[in-house]
């Protein structure tokens, strides 16, 4: 998931198999989305519109449980995210995601992983080339 800076595309976040993907503003408030989803390996995709989506949590509670675990887990990832721009420095940021998500290491293109920590490709290089 990314948004546009400015004619830049900055990553911010990442979805593997199994995740829920939503603009979550964009779903509760019916405006359009500020970010943008691009699928980089192939993807197969469920949709519900939305009307759907409220009946059934309304309607199943293990559904509606679902749902609210996976705001919380967004909620952190993002609080995550956020906390680590502030506090750490990009060579930091990567060392984490090398340590806590391989995953992301071993299938993600690395200008995505330096928008992500918030360098150039070239800077994340240099990072890489450091460890």
């Amino acid at each position: 998931m990314f948004f546009n800076n400015d004619g830049t595309d900055v990553t911010f976040q990442f979805f593997f198999e199994d995740d829920f993907v939503a603009s979550l503003d964009s779903l509760h408030k019916r405006t359009p989305s500020l970010f943008g989803l691009e699928s980089i390996e192939p993807t197969e995709l469920e949709i519900i519109e939305r009307d759907d989506f409220y009946a059934l949590i309304d309607s199943d509670l293990s559904s509606r449980q679902l749902y609210e675990d996976k705001l919380v887990d967004r909620f952190y990832a993002y609080q995550q995210l956020f906390l680590s721009v502030i506090k750490e420095t990009p060579q930091q940021r990567y060392e984490k995601l090398v340590r806590e998500r391989p995953d992301i290491i071993q299938r993600i293109p690395q200008h995505y992983i330096a928008s992500y920590i918030g360098v150039t490709p070239v800077s994340l290089s240099r990072i890489r080339n450091r460890r």
